[in-house]
């Protein structure tokens, strides 16, 4: 696989993840985006045995865009702190079914997600399992702003700001305005094969170091995917 790399420096790597592709290897085995970057730092610098690099967050398997992750500890600590923080800035884009009421706005709702399943369910009661999904499940606000670009009235062009990074948090939300992004089956769109119309297209973030020991803001973004230009233009 050839990785696309947008930036890079000592601590930090950013590189574009295709639609259909894993971030992080899971037990189907498949292949995934980390591993690739793991293959391409180890063949570019030569490296001897393993090579370090820092999960910092993750998009869904059918969402294309930018990922970073950290090349070193210091690289991987200085992103999550700033994730944590809220002080990355992240817009996606994305084409939706039909066309918001509103133009521009903002959401605001509670989200459950289920943080683990019970092990050894197969031993338990109905009880018992209810009551281990219970207190596995966590409410929590999920919130973002987004604004329509262009509409044909069938399909929407929007653009999303997300406050918060809940789980499929902009699928699930999309889903409640009344407006499901295009491929999307999970959450009320049609299959259109391996990806759905979502795409992580700009993050803005600070280095790990920089001149004189000072970070320095480092903004990202790509392009819209190409195959969009067919749904927006009918």
């Amino acid at each position: 696989m050839n990785i696309k790399v947008l930036y890079e420096d000592n601590h930090i790597i950013a590189v574009v993840k295709p639609a259909g592709l894993l971030t992080q290897g899971d037990m189907s085995g498949e292949p995934c985006l980390m591993d690739e970057v793991k293959k391409y730092l180890k063949e570019k610098y030569n490296k001897p045995g393993n090579v370090f690099l820092g999960l910092v967050h993750r998009l869904d398997k059918p969402v294309q865009g930018i990922v970073l992750f950290g090349k070193t500890s210091k690289g991987a600590s200085r992103l999550s702190e700033q994730f944590r923080n809220h002080t990355i800035q992240k817009i996606y884009h994305a084409i939706v079914y039909g066309k918001p009421k509103q133009l521009k706005g903002s959401l605001k709702e509670k989200v459950s997600k289920i943080s683990f399943f019970a092990e050894g369910f197969t031993k338990k009661s109905d009880k018992e399992l209810l009551d281990e999904i219970k207190k596995a499940t966590k409410t929590r606000t999920a919130e973002l702003e987004y604004e329509v670009l262009k509409s044909n009235e069938k399909y929407s062009l929007l653009k999303i700001m997300p406050k918060t990074g809940r789980f499929h948090q902009i699928r699930i939300q999309m889903s409640q305005l009344g407006c499901p992004i295009v491929g999307d089956n999970k959450y009320g769109g049609t299959s259109m094969g391996k990806d759905i119309a979502l795409a992580a297209t700009a993050i803005s973030f600070k280095s790990a170091t920089g001149p004189e020991g000072q970070p320095k803001q480092i903004d990202l973004q790509i392009p819209l995917p190409e195959n969009w230009n067919t749904l927006i233009h009918r």
